[in-house]
């Protein structure tokens, strides 16, 4: 694991921002269908929000894929 200037043990995350397009993408559905996701409380919180436009960690969205029902252990490669 890579340490930090003290040594200590730093952990890796993916702060990239994501857009609805971006989620869409990576669940392989269309954008709109992402903010139906979010209109109707399936999605989680917006981590940031720029000009109105909300966005999401991608460390965020893939713990959101990974919980949603009917996953069933599903995985898509990046």
């Amino acid at each position: 694991m890579p340490r930090g200037a003290r040594g200590e043990v730093q952990l890796m995350t993916d702060r990239q921002l994501w857009s609805y397009k971006d989620i869409a993408a990576h669940i392989q559905v269309q954008p709109d269908t992402v903010r139906s996701y979010r209109k109707h409380g399936m999605l989680p919180p917006p981590d940031h929000v720029e000009s109105g436009k909300p966005y999401w960690y991608a460390d965020t969205i893939r713990a959101w894929v990974a919980s949603r029902p009917g996953n069933r252990g599903r995985r898509r490669a990046d």
